[in-house]
């Protein structure tokens, strides 16, 4: 008796999901089971109960009155459990953490063995991409944007660092480049820039042609990686410059002085996340260290 209550559960779990997709094949492939397995279960629940729970149409499966009305009461049912077994699970501590491959490599990386040893029961997955996080569809919990809040409807914010962009080159490039006082002093040197367009941003705003064309990259640690080895004069944030001056890659010949709420924003959905805060703190406490 006791393993016929249990077949019936079971069944029950199989009528909901068939009730949901009121369609056999759709059932089966949610359940990684066959169509067949499926469809015999529920007519033998349908045996069982004496009840007939569908209408089997042409074009897929119709509820009867009395299959409506235990698949109400099913799907609160199945809810209460699933809800109760989730309960009694450890509580998770896993967030997904988007920025951009260069941000990632250049700053973030460097920095996580501190968060491992502040926060070790914290499963930091990093999604290091040009996309743009939608915090639903993509399952991110955090990212850290570049620009000017606000960012979006129900998006909170926080100032990672302000955006401040500094001229850099290899060391021996810079020998010949000389004292750097402004702008035009740059402009007879090949100009290295990622997809911010740093570079046309500011030369149109000076009102300055340059003399060469750009080398264009769409990601700023491969401008960076250009510039090491001498190929030109990268305009990069200061942010990500640290290991790369720290190796003599490259040094600063010129900054710019950032522009009011510019910068680098830790940007994620509002409500409660306790996981969430405490990488959101610690990547505040660690740029406020840089």
């Amino acid at each position: 008796m006791a393993s016929k209550r249990g077949a019936n559960l079971e069944s029950l779990r199989m009528f909901d999901v068939a009730a949901r997709h009121l369609n056999f094949r759709l059932a089966a492939e949610e359940l990684n089971l066959t169509q067949g397995a499926v469809a015999q279960r529920v007519r033998s629940l349908e045996a069982d109960l004496a009840v007939a729970l569908f209408y089997r149409r042409a074009r897929g499966l119709e509820l009867t009155e009395r299959g409506r009305k235990l698949h109400a009461v099913i799907a609160k049912a199945l809810s209460i459990i699933e809800q109760a077994v989730e309960d009694l699970e450890p509580e998770q501590h896993s967030l997904t953490l988007s920025l951009t491959p260069s941000l990632a490599s250049k700053w973030l990386v460097p920095r996580l063995a501190s968060l491992a040893e502040q926060h070790p029961e914290i499963d930091l997955k990093v999604a290091a991409t040009e996309s743009l996080a939608t915090f639903h569809a993509d399952g991110v919990d955090l990212a850290v944007r570049q620009g000017h809040p606000p960012f979006g409807d129900n998006l909170v914010s926080h100032r990672l660092a302000p955006l401040t962009l500094c001229a850099v080159c290899a060391p021996k490039y810079a020998s010949k480049v000389g004292d750097v006082a402004d702008l035009p002093d740059l402009m007879h040197h090949r100009l290295i820039q990622d997809a911010h367009r740093h570079w046309e941003s500011l030369l149109e705003e000076a009102g300055i042609r340059p003399e060469r064309s750009f080398l264009q990259f769409n990601q700023t640690a491969l401008a960076m990686d250009a510039a090491s080895p001498g190929q030109g004069i990268a305009l990069v944030p200061d942010l990500i410059l640290e290991s790369d001056e720290a190796n003599k890659r490259l040094v600063r010949l010129w900054q710019i002085e950032p522009r009011q709420l510019a910068g680098f924003h830790i940007v994620h959905p509002s409500g409660p996340n306790p996981t969430r805060d405490q990488v959101v703190a610690w990547m505040l406490s660690s740029a406020n260290r840089d």
